[in-house]
């Protein structure tokens, strides 16, 4: 018997067992009701909680555009951001974005370059969705450029990639950043600086860089494949107690992603962690099957952390 046989036998069985389950199990368990179904993106979205960057409504749980953009940090398996291309297809990209914004998920990060725009604007002006996009840009030679283009293509923000930040700021280069931050927001969009080190955030803070917003990796090394970086390129958060040191101190929104550590860590676990430790809002790559459950779970664990040391800053 496998597990939906047994969640549908129990159910049969046991007066009140779906308002005990899980809401893992509680969604498993609709699934095995309908095989195949999928969530149906009709009708109001769901409501999910939302913080402000600026003057810009988001919500607290991101669509990640690495899975769209067919990046994917995939260990040993050399097959993998092939396979990503391969499975997002324009209509399954829309079929993503539609599951999120069904399910309150309003804002996706997407990588800035061709194939985003003209997806993007597909979805906009033929599909009839609204999903915000906040741009990643990654040319440190035409920073300013990328940034026009961004926003020239209907981006409500941008924010300099994470290995950007890391480079510029190991380079001493942290007045390209204060430049790139500074022609975004004249420009009237929000602005922000990505990094996976968390010495790049404390050298813009040193510098006065005026960003509205942080995106830092973020998880603790408590899975399977965590570092060394030198002989693991799974690592995306080497320094979980100094981030949270750092961040408890600054009054900035804070974006974490690679909270799942390229899904070695489960969803509840890698959300309850950034949530509970600081983090204002998730930026997560999902499949389109795994939209509803991840939006789910990640409203259960930010209602259970309302009240968490770190005040919320957004």
């Amino acid at each position: 018997m496998d597990r939906r046989d047994f969640l549908r036998k129990s159910v049969a069985v046991s007066v009140g067992t779906a308002a005990a389950m899980s809401i893992e199990e509680q969604i498993l368990l609709a699934h095995a009701e309908q095989p195949g179904a999928k969530p149906a993106p009709a009708g109001a979205p769901k409501p999910f909680p939302r913080g402000k960057i600026g003057d810009v409504e988001i919500s607290r749980m991101i669509c990640g555009g690495n899975l769209i953009s067919g990046y994917a940090h995939s260990r040993d398996l050399i097959y993998m951001s092939s396979f990503l291309k391969h499975y997002f297809t324009d209509e399954k990209i829309f079929d993503t974005f539609r599951l999120c914004e069904a399910n309150g998920i309003n804002t996706a990060m997407l990588k800035l370059d061709d194939d985003t725009i003209r997806i993007v604007k597909a979805y906009w002006h033929e599909q009839g969705g609204n999903i915000q996009w906040i741009a990643q840009i990654t040319n440190q030679d035409d920073l300013l450029g990328e940034v026009g283009r961004a926003l020239d293509n209907g981006a409500v923000g941008v924010f300099t990639t994470g290995q950007m930040g890391d480079v510029l700021v190991k380079k001493g280069r942290v007045d390209l950043l204060a430049k790139t931050v500074e022609t975004i927001k004249a420009q009237g969009a929000i602005a922000g600086v990505s990094c996976h080190n968390i010495q790049a955030i404390v050298e813009c803070e040193k510098a006065g860089v005026k960003t509205d917003f942080y995106m830092k990796t973020f998880h603790h090394l408590d899975y399977w494949s965590a570092g060394p970086k030198e002989r693991n390129d799974s690592v995306f958060e080497e320094t979980p107690e100094k981030t949270i040191e750092v961040m408890k101190t600054l009054d900035k929104p804070w974006v974490a992603f690679k909270v799942l550590a390229a899904g070695a860590i489960p969803p509840r676990n890698g959300f309850e962690f950034a949530i509970k430790n600081g983090a204002d809002f998730l930026c997560v790559g999902m499949f389109d099957f795994q939209v509803e459950e991840d939006a789910a779970l990640a409203k259960d664990v930010i209602e259970k952390h309302k009240d968490r040391l770190r005040p919320w800053h957004a």
